[in-house]
């Protein structure tokens, strides 16, 4: 199948989204389509997905016109859109859930399970997936939860696969499953959009690349002509760093320790220490156990033995309340599940955490509130209308910020970013970059972690790298790289006199 999108305009209200968009997809290709929060990406795959009507411009399959109305319309015309929220109910098995909406009963008006097993097996077996149709979906890691989506998607035929942001809560293996996954859909000739703001991953898995800007089309062509400069640039309209982050470096007094910390089957024996004005990568693989252990660190997880101590003095957390009254913010992975709450607003959202500390007698001071917003907007670079507005209207990148100005409102000596740029595109990504290192250099003791090598690379001092529940190794800012790195994170060991450390 060939999809050909003529001059397609569309606006919402005064706000014209996307400008005279025309670009073509083939059947067999994987084609990058890229862009900043806000460029138009989302409103263009939502009217060929049948959720928006276009003002104007046509669309076309195999050379003829179509028109989608509703989403049922374009997924009959084979295109299948997967979200990243994902579409799956998790308290139900994986053949029930290839089948919501369209379940196959039996004559007397049942459910026929059996045919649904089968049917599901069968499309397993011509895609090589290695999954029991008969597992509850909640008992899946991220990528077969992908996996699952896109193998119901080849059950409904579609010849076109939108993928939006597939990756962005995926560690490295995982990638690599959907990754092989795409290719074997590749050479079963369907066409792949793939919505990504990981620019390598780019690199990597697609042939083509198309580019929009302020809803305009500002580039396209080949991947294998470019480079992932090229491609940021194209983004947002300027040249992005690429290199190591500088600043003006000042460590001081150990704000964290931690000594041989143990949560059964989560991690062991951990011990390391962060000091004021210094930022700590911690990185691995699946399964490392970092989000568990900080976790803890901040009062949500018990801890089954070893000792914290916070600025010389051991402490016990039992709860988040307290990890707050102590001096640590926590800004968690997977924003939209655990950084924001979508029925308030975006000043609600900001402040949520300091509710406690800016009241009397259960009475909220709102004002106070509004007035450390008003200096966060200036200083974060949150773009917005007004600080009412739904917290659900700003981009990814606006909506990390807004988390991030939560955890601020505290004043924390010590801040804990759990995977800070997932999910945003790379002008918010160098946003907050900026803000981490100027935290640093105002004596805040910062731990980033984050799966992704190249970000611990550009922004970490150093780095500690887990692997299995334990600290395989240690890496500093001057010797750091991704091969070590991942050498660690897969149970390997470093030549000492290249510079890595080696934990016992």
């Amino acid at each position: 199948m060939t999809i050909e999108i003529s001059n397609i305009t569309k606006s919402f209200g005064s706000n014209k989204v996307l400008k005279d968009i025309s670009l073509k997809i083939n059947g067999g290709e994987i084609c990058a389509l890229i862009g900043e929060n806000g460029a138009g990406k989302s409103t263009l795959m939502n009217i060929l997905g049948g959720v928006y009507k276009m003002d104007s411009g046509d669309i076309y399959l195999d050379g003829n016109k179509v028109e989608f109305n509703t989403p049922a319309d374009s997924l009959d015309a084979g295109i299948a859109f997967i979200h990243q929220e994902l579409n799956l109910i998790n308290d139900l098995p994986i053949y029930e859930n290839m089948f919501l909406g369209r379940e196959i009963k039996n004559k007397k008006g049942g459910l026929d399970l059996e045919r649904m097993i089968f049917e599901t097996e069968e499309v397993f077996k011509q895609i090589n997936v290695d999954l029991d149709p008969k597992t509850m979906v909640r008992d899946l890691d991220a990528s077969y939860k992908q996996i699952v989506e896109i193998c119901r998607a080849i059950m409904m035929k579609a010849s076109i696969i939108i993928m939006d942001e597939p990756t962005t809560s995926l560690t490295e293996s995982e990638i690599q499953r959907v990754f092989a996954m795409m290719k074997t859909l590749k050479q079963r000739n369907v066409g792949i959009i793939f919505i990504s703001h990981k620019l390598k991953e780019v690199m990597d898995i697609c042939e083509r690349y198309i580019v929009l800007r302020d809803g305009y089309l500002v580039a396209e062509g080949d991947v294998s002509d470019v480079t992932t400069d090229d491609l940021a640039r194209f983004m947002v309209g300027y040249n992005v760093r690429c290199n190591q982050l500088s600043r003006d470096k000042k460590i001081g007094h150990e704000v964290l320790r931690v000594e041989r910390l143990t949560q059964e089957h989560a991690f062991r024996d951990i011990s390391f220490s962060v000091r004021a004005g210094e930022i700590l990568g911690v990185t691995g693989l699946l399964g490392d156990g970092r989000s568990e252990l900080f976790q803890s660190i901040f009062g949500t997880d018990d801890i089954s033995s070893g000792k914290i101590y916070l600025n010389g003095r051991e402490i016990n957390i039992r709860s988040t309340y307290q990890a707050l009254e102590e001096g640590i913010g926590y800004l968690p992975r997977n924003r939209k599940e655990n950084g924001i709450i979508p029925d308030m607003n975006i000043i609600e959202n900001a402040s949520i955490a300091t509710w406690s500390k800016f009241s009397k007698r259960g009475v909220i001071d709102r004002p106070k509130h509004y007035e450390i917003f008003k200096e966060q907007i200036k200083s974060l670079k949150i773009k917005m209308s007004k600080s009412t507005d739904s917290i659900n209207s700003l981009s990814g990148g606006n909506q990390q910020k807004v988390v991030l100005a939560k955890w601020l409102a505290v004043n924390p000596k010590l801040l804990i970013l759990d995977n800070p740029t997932q999910g945003v595109d790379v002008g918010a990504k160098e946003d907050i970059y900026d803000i981490i290192i100027k935290l640093a250099e105002n004596n805040i003791a910062v731990v980033v972690l984050s799966s992704e090598a190249q970000e611990i690379i550009r922004l970490c001092d150093r780095a500690i790298v887990m692997y299995h529940g334990k600290i395989q190794g240690e890496v500093s800012k001057i010797t750091m790289n991704e091969h070590d790195i991942m050498r660690l994170a897969t149970g390997g060991e470093l030549n000492l006199s290249r510079g890595g450390e080696k934990h016992a």
